[in-house]
């Protein structure tokens, strides 16, 4: 007997989804535990396997379409089976349907209603020496940017009226070239539009709801990286784990949120929500937006540790193959651009948390030490806090713990 297949509810959050690609098509046999479609969320794509066996008689959302949540996805059963009852028990119908090639879509104005040929106000004539050649307002400025007598040009319009196509393709005689004053056209205006993905609407709302209604304020400071780098430097040397800066930061941070309970926190409007355990988000760009997979109980797990973990999750994230799960349940994040050669910035916190620290890459600097100017090398960090919950005097005594295990690296070690 038919059955449907639903659109799933992949993560606590999504209320729709987008079908990204189909590995089955209509007539297919499909075995249970078969890979069916691609279902794109508000936090990933993931593969969406079927939990029956049967053909595949109908595909209720087409490729690029977005339908709601418990939607009919597709209906399984026998060859040649009549589901027309099914499909008038139905779901919601998609929503809408995206391009999977946006095609690009030129800026001319020609065809803009306000100055079609036919338009009466394009009657006016010009005035001076072409007074009395009737042209489109868009043919004058193509004209007049080109250099071209509209005298000379032959009208393909009502009544010979000379519109864009013909300034486009007149030639001038031979030795009577448009003037060599009038500016070149170096090429033609153009856009792309791309319709938003899941995730993008995502990260567009959640943020925005961030940005206006939790009400951020920043601290700033500057990290000596001279331990870091020569600690760094001798782990890799000794061990076949090669760790990053971003792994001493993670660990650092983690540590530093063990001191700072009251940093560890969530606003949840009524109350707010101190952390016992630690979980660090680490963002990582990917093509399609910002994804923040989440390194749980990160206080417990030395680098090496942290080092594989955040390798696999921006592998998975690369392949979009992260789970909702494993981009859930942050109480703090860390958001590091210093690999773009990008010094310092702000950035805006990944809610539920309290704060995001935003770092900065390694600078070699002029530096100040022990009464003697000497090179030294120089990390900006700056944590974006939600006053609500976290105040400037506790942000900035986490900030000072950071700042001790990073610049004492071998307190991490211990």
């Amino acid at each position: 007997m038919a059955e449907i297949v639903r659109m799933p509810k992949l993560s606590d959050t999504m209320t729709e989804g987008v079908v990204a690609k189909w590995h089955k098509k209509v007539g297919d046999k499909v075995k249970a535990g078969d890979l069916l479609a691609d279902i794109e969320t508000d936090k990933a794509t993931m593969e969406f396997e079927s939990f029956q066996d049967g053909v595949l008689l109908h595909q209720g959302v087409n490729e690029g379409a977005t339908a709601p949540v418990d939607s009919i996805l597709a209906i399984l059963g026998k060859e040649g089976e009549d589901i027309s009852g099914l499909l008038k028990e139905g779901g919601a119908p998609a929503k809408e349907t995206r391009k999977e090639e946006p095609q690009k879509e030129e800026t001319q104005k020609e065809e803009a209603p306000a100055q079609t040929e036919s338009a009466p106000a394009a009657e006016k004539q010009d005035t001076a020496s072409d007074s009395r050649v009737k042209a489109s307002p868009l043919a004058k400025s193509i004209a007049k940017d080109k250099g071209i007598d509209l005298s000379k040009v032959s009208g393909s319009g009502d009544g010979g009226r000379i519109i864009k196509k013909d300034v486009e393709n007149y030639k001038p005689a031979a030795g009577k070239a448009a003037s060599s004053s009038a500016p070149a056209v170096v090429g033609q205006e153009s856009y792309e539009d791309v319709p938003l993905s899941q995730m993008r609407k995502t990260i567009a709302r959640r943020l925005s709801e961030s940005k206006f209604s939790a009400p951020h304020f920043y601290l700033t400071m500057e990290i000596d990286m001279d331990n870091a780098i020569a600690a760094r430097k001798a782990i890799n040397e000794n061990s076949d784990v090669r760790i990053s800066f971003n792994d001493l930061v993670i660990k650092a941070v983690a540590m530093a949120l063990r001191k700072h309970p009251k940093v560890n926190a969530s606003w949840l409007g009524d109350k707010i929500r101190y952390n016992h355990h630690i979980h660090i988000g680490v963002a990582v760009a990917i093509e399609e937006g910002l994804v923040v997979p989440v390194l749980k109980f990160a206080d417990a797990k030395n680098l090496t540790q942290i080092n594989e973990e955040v390798k696999v999750f921006a592998g998975k994230a690369r392949d979009k193959k992260l789970q909702p799960a494993e981009m859930e349940g942050n109480t703090f994040t860390i958001s590091n651009l210093g690999m773009y050669g990008i010094e310092d910035f702000t950035a805006i916190i990944n809610p539920p948390d309290s704060c995001i620290m935003a770092v900065g890459g390694i600078k070699q600097t002029p530096v100040v030490k022990n009464g003697q100017v000497v090179p030294g090398n120089v990390m900006k960090i700056t944590l974006s806090c939600d006053h609500r919950s976290v105040d400037g005097a506790t942000g900035s005594e986490f900030l000072q713990t950071f700042k001790r295990y990073m610049e004492n690296p071998i307190l991490m070690l211990s």
